[in-house]
């Protein structure tokens, strides 16, 4: 989020920037034509480039300036646009709106100074319509497009927001202002037809304003603040009805059914702290679905004549978070499964749930012989081997979690993972609410907010047991924890009991608040996790408006003992022959490690229509912790594309009981050198996106 110029005790010239993920202010080092300081001028951001145009400089003089600052190297440079061919170029101006809509930005209304003496001020109401698309700076070109229909009425101090609706439409959204009086009227302009209209409005609407902010997030707006008429008792006078005080006061418009809504709004901070004070010509912006509130001038009439400068920063919490990615192993042990999964942006917390699950074990097929790499025969005892060739099920890749460098303990273990539709609980966890507000505060939101992503794709394992249907079709998922984090070593979950227990606990002392989520009465038994069990898993985002969708379920099994655990601190680099692996044993060996198995995500018919189900061949079988992939193997590797192009190894280490749990590794490639299998990837999974990084190791 980045702040510029305003006005407090004068019009400074300051840039600031607030990082939402780590919550730090930092102050960047700028350089290029730096702007004078100024006030109430358009500020739009397309991407790494952000574009300020007019605003006072001075009391009395106005701007007419066109400044583009590329945060990506925070490089200011002064732009200057053609003016139109069918008229002359904007005013100097200041309280005009400057929205991005598409690829164009749409300038409007505005005060001008009608003297040329900036000491006179002869104020002009505006409502002209300038566009400039931003797609070139350097050949800009302000235009004054036709437009149909009754435009707004002169205006300056409102808002204007893009929206586009289901359909594709885009519109410009006017609200308020003033021109010598609060407005509270709501325009419409069709970008596709350019045609004006002044839609008809239902709900309770809110008081005309002026300096207020406003946003869109999906098909709403949401309004705050600004200065309003001074409500009155019908006793006082009716020239007080003049007087105008700060609101506190949030609105929300449905842009779908054109109808103003009431915002129930949950706080959980104390009452006197629930929520922003009231304040005009503070700003506003969105960032995912949260509504980022700072500054502004706290007033309470105008005639008082001693409005203080804010400096608090809110965010309004305004939908409830999304389903993270599914939960995915990290390593196991005999009675611990340490998983993770992706983070969610707008989550403060998270809501991890456990159920056992009843597998079958079936005896797998014997394993044709294949050569290994070097001449090695790489045929194993499929008794307690992994196979040579097979297709396993395998989590969406969305972000990569750490690999396991050493184990929980000394007997690692075998796990199953599956692939499963999301399930709804049995029953509802949180009451949601509509909105929140929390004040954002950089010294201590740190232990409040979600970290950042991991980035690192989980293990899997080559296994000897199947996975099949849960016998009972009315299993009951139990609450692991509440955390902050997005990963977890789970070693017991909570079950519900009916009634008196030596080994249950009250539900109000149960650690990170999963008394809230968890049984409203009776008490919860702590269950320990079993060896050689499997357990599926879900997890739910939280935040101030309640629990979202669980993510879909992974299932994962706790280690049999004896069996070595997984290898560790792969290393890949590129050779002249292909890729050099290396690795360190297991951290875990039960005994004298046999063999290592190197295995190879490959091309197949499978994987294209369903990128989960990715076939692997062993491409290495010996004693030594390392080997050579020559180019003829990687030539025939699957590249997956649901994060970074990648290809995926997996590595496992034996001893005399057998096959541990592999290790899962991703060596990212060069984005330019794999695009016909990112095209495959996006036409079999719809909306997954894909990065763009040279190769080197992930893990």
């Amino acid at each position: 989020m980045v702040v510029f110029g305003g006005g407090n005790e004068g019009i400074v010239d300051e840039l600031h920037v607030y990082n939402t993920v780590t919550n730090q202010w930092f102050i960047p080092a700028v350089r290029g034509d730096i702007p004078p300081g100024c006030a109430a001028y358009g500020f739009v951001c397309d991407g790494t480039r952000l574009f300020v145009f007019g605003g006072m400089v001075e009391y009395g003089r106005y701007s007419d300036d066109l400044y583009e600052l590329q945060a990506s190297r925070w490089e200011w440079k002064k732009l200057s646009p053609r003016p139109p061919h069918n008229g002359p170029p904007p005013l100097p101006r200041l309280g005009h709106s400057f929205t991005l809509v598409g690829d164009q930005v749409f300038l409007f209304g505005g005060l001008a100074n009608e003297s040329d003496d900036p000491k006179t001020n002869i104020p002009r109401y505006l409502n002209d319509l300038y566009t400039l698309d931003i797609r070139n700076p350097n050949s800009a070109v302000w235009e004054v497009p036709p437009t149909y229909g009754s435009p707004p009425p002169p205006r300056e101090s409102h808002t204007a927001v893009g929206w586009k609706d289901s359909n594709g439409h885009q519109r410009l959204i006017v609200y308020g202002g003033m021109n010598g009086s609060r407005l509270g009227d709501l325009w419409m302009l069709d970008i596709g037809p350019m045609s004006w209209s002044c839609p008809v409005v239902s709900g309770p609407c809110p008081l005309p304003r002026s300096l207020h902010s406003a946003i869109c997030i999906d098909d709403k707006m949401f309004v705050f603040g600004g200065w309003v008429p001074l409500v009155i008792d019908e006793m006082k006078l009716s020239s007080h009805e003049k007087e105008w005080k700060c609101s506190d006061n949030l609105a929300t418009y449905n842009l779908r059914t054109l109808a103003w809504e009431t915002v129930a709004i949950e706080h959980y901070m104390s009452v006197e702290d629930a929520a922003p004070r009231a304040r005009a010509g503070h700003s506003s912006v969105n960032i995912n679905s949260r509504m980022y509130l700072w500054s502004g001038r706290d007033g309470y009439r105008k005639a008082w004549n001693n409005q203080v400068c804010c400096k608090d920063l809110w965010f309004l919490e305004t939908k409830k978070p999304p389903a993270p990615t599914r939960v995915q192993l990290v390593r196991a042990s005999t009675h611990t499964l340490e998983v993770s999964w992706g983070s969610v942006a707008i989550a403060d917390a998270y809501l991890l749930q456990i159920q056992k699950y009843e597998i079958v074990n079936k005896t797998p097929p014997t394993p044709p012989a294949n050569k290994g790499i070097g001449g090695v025969n790489s045929s194993i005892d499929a008794k307690t081997s992994p196979d040579p060739i097979k297709t396993l099920p395998e989590p969406k890749p969305t972000e990569e979690l750490p690999l396991p460098m050493e184990t929980d303990s000394s007997e690692p273990a075998n796990q199953v993972t599956s692939k499963e539709e999301q399930k709804s609980s049995s029953e509802e966890i949180i009451t949601p609410a509509t909105t929140a507000f929390s004040e954002v505060k950089p010294e201590t939101l740190s232990n409040t907010t979600p970290p950042s992503s991991i980035k690192e794709e989980a293990p899997a394992e080559q296994q000897e047991e199947k996975m099949e249907a849960p016998t009972k079709p009315d299993h009951v998922w139990h609450d692991v924890a509440i955390v902050k984090s997005t990963s977890l070593i789970v070693n017991q979950y909570l079950e519900k009991v009916d009634q008196a227990d030596p080994d249950a606990v009250d539900v109000v002392n149960i650690p990170d608040q999963v008394c809230k989520f968890s049984a409203k009465n009776g008490t919860l038994r702590k269950v320990l996790l079993e060896p050689g069990t499997a357990y599926k898993f879900r997890v739910a985002a939280l935040n101030e408006c309640g629990r979202g969708p669980f993510s879909d379920v992974s299932a994962f099994k706790t280690c049999l003992p004896g069996f070595p655990g997984a290898p560790s601190a792969i290393k890949i680099s590129k050779t002249l022959e292909g890729a050099s692996i290396s690795w360190e044993p297991p951290t875990s060996t039960n005994g004298t490690i046999q063999e290592y198995s190197v295995y190879l995500a490959v091309k197949s018919s499978q994987v294209r229509q369903n990128p989960n189900n990715m076939q692997f061949i062993r491409v290495y079988l010996g004693s030594i912790p390392r080997c050579l992939v020559p180019h003829n193997h990687l030539g025939s590797a699957h590249i997956d594309c649901s994060t970074k192009p990648a290809i995926i190894f997996r590595i496992a280490a034996k001893n005399q009981k057998g096959y541990g749990p592999a290790t899962q590794v991703r060596w990212l490639q060069d984005a330019s050198k794999v695009d016909t299998e990112r095209q495959a990837f996006k036409r079999s999974v719809a909306a997954q996106e894909s990065s763009t990084k040279k190769s080197r190791l992930e893990v």
